[in-house]
């Protein structure tokens, strides 16, 4: 599964990102904690370069805590400042403005002993569509100000937006990278839901929804599907006793195929069945980092 997805304004978010960056303090990069390393953007690094940065892990209600342990130690230790938040219900976002207040510490040092006057944190968000920055962004700011859609490419333009007293944000629309080349990391960003549905193979998605489930959760997705099917048992056996179960069923008896997929790939992708991490960090150290 190649997936090539590329709109025009993309391409223009990275020139203004670019052309943007030297008006702020530091760059917010949201990510979905559900995959933080697939949910990041390569061609953040290569913008951002040595801008303090704040890595925001969002929809952490969704994810499993202790491998976002494990990835907030990462990102750490490659000198950012992680935040793990769930910005939909509007918890730990406290943490998001003292983050910036130590990624700029020094920063607004130096411009104290120059005599410069306080002035408010500038920060620009940025991030791959549907990781939730406009809702984020109006959890901040305490009211209606981002657009906000549970579709990627809703935020089309840039704009200022005013947190408070003590932060300044520039939204920009969300970056995708032209092309996947591994395609794991376009399942776990379908199955998270940052790609659109119309340009993925479904059933691939499913089946490694379905799969994930069954090599770290078997016990809880028996449970959750009510169903008595092996472990050992093809994915096939699975739609099949899924399907049954739910009562997805065409004339003749027979199981509606793209109605289990539809039903798999939504419950997962809204931790209808659990809270997963689907970029397991022993696995993408070992795959990824060398």
């Amino acid at each position: 599964m190649v997936i090539q997805w590329y709109p025009g304004h993309m391409a223009k978010a990275k020139r203004q990102v670019t052309e943007q960056l030297k008006k702020v303090d530091v760059v917010f990069e949201l990510v979905d904690a559900r995959i933080p390393y697939s949910s990041r953007n390569p061609m953040i690094d290569e913008v951002i370069q040595q801008k303090p940065r704040v890595v925001i892990l969002n929809k952490k209600d969704m994810a499993n805590l202790a491998e976002l342990e494990k990835w907030a130690t990462y990102f750490a230790e490659q000198g950012f400042y992680p935040v793990a938040v769930d910005a939909k219900h509007g918890k730990n976002l406290k943490q998001v403005e003292q983050a910036a207040i130590k990624a700029t510490e020094e920063k607004f040092a130096r411009e104290r002993s120059k005599g410069l006057k306080p002035r408010a944190i500038r920060a620009m968000i940025v991030g791959i569509p549907n990781v939730g920055k406009s809702t984020l962004i109006n959890k901040l700011a305490n009211r209606a100000i981002a657009k906000t859609g549970n579709t990627p490419g809703v935020t089309k333009q840039q704009q200022w937006i005013k947190i408070g007293k003590s932060l300044q944000l520039l939204d920009t629309p969300g970056i995708l990278w032209p092309k996947f080349e591994d395609q794991l990391v376009g399942k776990k960003l379908s199955i998270t839901g940052a790609i659109k549905d119309s340009i993925v193979h479904l059933d691939e998605v499913a089946i490694y929804g379905l799969e994930f489930l069954r090599a770290h959760d078997y016990d809880n997705l028996v449970k959750h599907y009510n169903v008595d099917v092996s472990q050992d048992d093809d994915n096939i056996a699975w739609f099949e006793a899924i399907g049954r179960r739910r009562g997805l069923l065409q004339r003749g008896n027979e199981v509606d195929y793209e109605a289990v997929i539809e039903l798999i790939i939504n419950e997962i992708r809204n931790a209808k069945i659990g809270t997963y991490t689907f970029d397991i960090f022993s696995e993408i150290e070992r795959d990824y980092f060398g």
